[in-house]
Order: structure tokens, then sequence, then C-alpha cells
């Protein structure tokens, strides 16, 4: 089992999604041994944003490509080789501004490419990512869950994760957390027992 471990708070050890998320992947590889996690921290290292040189890409013969332009198409592919091959993703999503950090986007708008994580049908668009197992971990220093901010943020992470074939989403919310010490504290401990209990009647798997 591959699993790809995505942070994307700014904020270091200071985070509470990176340490809620770094429990989850603790459980994981607890419950399945033979695991092997993969950590891509986009907080701290987020993927260029697309660029009009990006999307000339496709209509650029190979040899008459910038230096910008082939650095631009490695980067999208090794994202997408890497995101294709996880049996499973962990998602950090803190709030910011009303939705997911930037970074976050960023890796969204590498791996949502055409022919190669979705395609297009006469019936519509079929998700190519194959079945995985996702879990979000979303925190907010507010409590916005079933409101148009939530909406913006988990509400587009299942979407787009849907969109490529992924239904397999399970959310832990760690909401109110600048609400004060006790709001942060409850929001915290209720975030570890879900994940606690996310893995705790998977059985243990081990490398044959």
């Amino acid at each position: 089992m591959k699993i790809l471990h995505l942070d994307s708070s700014v904020l270091d050890e200071n985070s509470a999604s990176r340490a809620l998320t770094a429990k989850v992947a603790a459980a994981w590889k607890s419950a399945n041994p033979q695991a092997v996690v993969r950590h891509r921290d986009l907080g701290a290292q987020a993927p260029q944003h697309l660029s009009p040189s990006y999307f000339a890409i496709g209509a650029t013969p190979e040899d008459q490509r910038s230096a910008q332009q082939v650095s631009e198409l490695k980067l999208s592919d090794a994202l997408i080789e890497e995101f294709l091959a996880a049996d499973g993703l962990i998602i950090g999503a803190p709030l910011y501004n009303f939705t997911i950090p930037s970074g976050l986007k960023a890796w969204f708008d590498r791996v949502l490419v055409a022919g190669k994580t979705f395609k297009y049908s006469a019936e519509g668009p079929v998700g190519l990512a194959g079945e995985k197992k996702v879990v979000i971990v979303a925190t907010s220093g507010g409590k916005y869950e079933g409101t148009p901010v939530d909406a913006a943020h988990v509400g587009h992470l299942t979407t787009v994760l849907g969109f490529v074939g992924i239904k397999d989403v399970t959310v832990v919310r760690a909401a109110g957390l600048n609400m004060g010490p006790e709001s942060r504290a409850a929001a915290v401990a209720a975030a570890e027992a879900q994940i606690a209990a996310l893995f705790a009647g998977e059985p243990a798997t081990v490398a044959a």
C-alpha cells in the first residue's frame, strides 16, 4: 500500500492540521505496517501556479519548448504519477480566507489533467484516478459546517476528488480552533478520537 500524505499549512510546528495529519499517518501505518507513506509539504514547497507558458506546452513542439516549459511539464508529470500510484491520501486542509490554501490548490491544478486523471465522454466527465481511500483533515478558526464557507472549503475538496473518481472520502474536522482555549482543546480532542477510531476495526496486515 502507498499512502500520499499532503500538508498545506504554512504554520510549521504551530499547525493544528499538521499535527492531526501526522496522527492519521501513524494510525494508518499502524494498521498497515507494510504501507509506504510519502509526505509532500505543499505549505513549505508549493508547486508553481499555472502559467500561460504551461498551457502553451501542448501546442509547442518538444524541441521548441522553453526551459520553463520543460520544468513545468516534468513537475506536473511527477505529481500526477505520484498521485495515481497512491492507494490512499491524507490531505491536511486548513481554512485560509474561506477556502483551501493556495499551495493545495496549486497541487490540484497540476494533477487534474484531462486524459490522465479524468476524461470527457458523451455522458460527461469520467474519473481516472481509481479507487483510493482519502482522509481529509479540515481545520478552521471558526465553525462553518453547513454554510457556504464550508462548501468552498470541504465541499470544494470532495467535489474535486469526486471529479477524478474518488468517492471513499472521510472528513476529520477540528473547528473553532481560535474561539478560545476550551473550544480548541475540545475540537482537537474530538478529531483525535475520530482518527483513533478510523482504523481501529481494520485488521493489521504484514508484508508477504
